[in-house]
């Protein structure tokens, strides 16, 4: 007998859909979770009064947690309170100027008309080419187990209209963009995007380029923060019997015979179950809770080909008045060039970019309720390495967020410093020690193109019976909607395997 017919490692997005689903068909289910609250980097903290966004700032493809809360049986908005996001953002150039995308798709067509006619006139094929990738990709492949070259053929057979978008799969996000912009200005404003993977457009594989027209499908920012999205998914995990212990740290994945049979705590407990899913980093999972020893040769050496994904520190201001933007999202930058060279000439060799690009969530635009009365929270979200050519983050990070200050109002004309009620930084080091991300690697692993789809680590796992894992290391790969699918995957996977 065992004692749980399903144990959990971690509770981010992906464990709680994971467990919410098994819960749901009747499995005695388990999750333990490091951290004191669910949610792993989709979480919000308090912080004098102002409540901040750890890591996720907005949500893309709604419908993946339309289909997550359809399965449960349970309506979303009973649990989730989504705000719908208007404009989906605002550009603030080295230069000076300021402009905004709006939710419309027509009204984004002529705002890049005041940069070039020839963009406007481009944005029509761009828009119509994102419309038959949501239509035809995202939409049937985001809650789809797609991990093998088989599944890919099958996929593609009965999906003929895909043939036409196969050549994004093996360009560069740099490269797709340039196929149909000419503008510096709005060129530069799509490149962002890239990084939302954790790569930059250089390198980035080019289907993600249509994250710039999905964005008009829709985004949206959860009333209470992000927090509110795994806190819902929770909700209805207990009410399906689900149990959670937090301030557990699971320490071993304990295999008998190539099977997954329970997990092994930090205190030495032990506990059995039929099965094992890890919504930890996968590298961590194979190579730590299971063990080499446990592990064919092959799994070894494929898990130490991964590259952990980016790194990204976080500054959390409390204004005492609303700032001078006019979107949820503001991305500073001066060129695509620039982006570029942040990774390739700074963060690669372990520097602190000066130049470049900053994101801007500003989440009292949609949610006053976030900040007192009258006063306003700002995340200010950059590209920084964990390992550092010289000095150490704990030592570093007051003088960053006053380097990253200054570099808003002097480069950008962003006035703060006057405004600033009290401030937080979480560095790459931070978010290890919170989260247990090594590296303070915040997408899992790295998702370039031979590091994306089949060639992430399989939600069912090739090595190890008995064991699934979810998350930001699995499939999809990084983002509030794709963890969240990969639960959805998992889930009916253990049950179709286990009925």
């Amino acid at each position: 007998m065992y004692d749980y017919d399903a144990i959990i490692i971690g509770a981010g997005l992906g464990g709680l859909s994971t467990g919410a689903l098994l819960a749901k068909n009747g499995f005695k289910t388990l999750i333990c979770e490091y951290m004191n609250r669910v949610g792993g980097c989709c979480n919000s903290y308090d912080h004098e009064g102002f409540r901040s966004d750890t890591g996720p700032s907005i949500v893309e493809f709604k419908f993946v947690f339309e289909e997550l809360f359809r399965r449960l049986g349970r309506n979303l908005s009973d649990y989730i309170d989504f705000i719908e996001v208007d404009p989906v953002y605002g550009f603030v150039t080295a230069d000076g100027r300021r402009f905004t995308y709006p939710a419309s798709s027509e009204g984004t067509k002529e705002v890049m008309a005041t940069f070039s006619l020839e963009d406007a006139r481009a944005w029509d094929r761009f828009a119509k080419t994102g419309e038959g990738m949501m239509k035809h990709l995202f939409l049937k492949t985001m809650t789809k187990e797609m991990t093998t070259l088989w599944d890919m053929m099958k996929f593609g057979m009965t999906t003929p209209a895909l043939i036409k978008y196969m050549g994004y799969m093996y360009m560069n996000f740099e490269s797709t963009i340039k196929h149909f912009f000419k503008s510096e200005a709005v060129l530069a404003s799509m490149g962002m995007h890239a990084y939302f993977v954790g790569l930059p457009p250089a390198i980035c594989p080019g289907y993600i380029a249509f994250l710039c027209y999905t964005d008009h499908q829709g985004i949206y920012y959860p009333r209470g923060g992000m927090a509110s999205i795994p806190q819902g998914i929770a909700r209805v995990y207990g009410e399906y019997g689900g149990e959670t212990r937090l301030n557990t740290r699971v320490s071993k994945v304990l295999v008998e015979g190539g099977k997954a049979r329970g997990v092994e705590l930090d205190d030495g407990t032990r506990i059995s179950s039929r099965l094992v899913v890890s919504n930890i980093n996968a590298k961590s999972l194979y190579l730590d809770l299971v063990g080499r020893e446990n592990l064919p040769r092959w799994a070894v050496k494929a898990m130490e080909s991964y590259a952990y994904s980016f790194a990204n520190p976080n500054i959390m201001l409390g204004l005492d008045a609303a700032p001078e933007l006019e979107s949820h999202h503001t991305v500073c930058y001066s060129s695509l060039e620039d982006m570029n060279r942040c990774w390739f000439e700074d963060y690669t060799k372990g520097k602190i970019p000066e130049r470049g690009f900053m994101l801007i969530s500003w989440p009292t635009k949609e949610d006053p309720s976030l900040a007192p009365e009258g006063c306003h929270t700002l995340n200010l979200v950059t590209l920084a390495p964990y390992d550092l050519a010289q000095g150490d983050w704990d030592q570093l990070k007051e003088e960053y967020m006053e380097m990253q200050i200054h570099s808003m109002e002097r480069n950008f004309g962003l006035k703060l410093k006057d405004h600033i009620v009290t401030a937080h930084v979480n560095t790459p080091k931070d978010f290890e020690r919170m989260m247990l991300q090594p590296k303070g690697a915040i997408y899992g692993l790295q998702f370039d193109h031979m590091s994306s789809l089949i060639f992430r680590p399989r939600i069912r796992s090739r090595a190890i019976k008995g064991l699934y894992l979810a998350g930001s290391s699995t499939h999809q790969g990084g983002g509030t909607p794709t963890v969240t699918a990969s639960g959805i995957i998992a889930g009916s996977l253990i049950v179709n395997d286990f009925s």
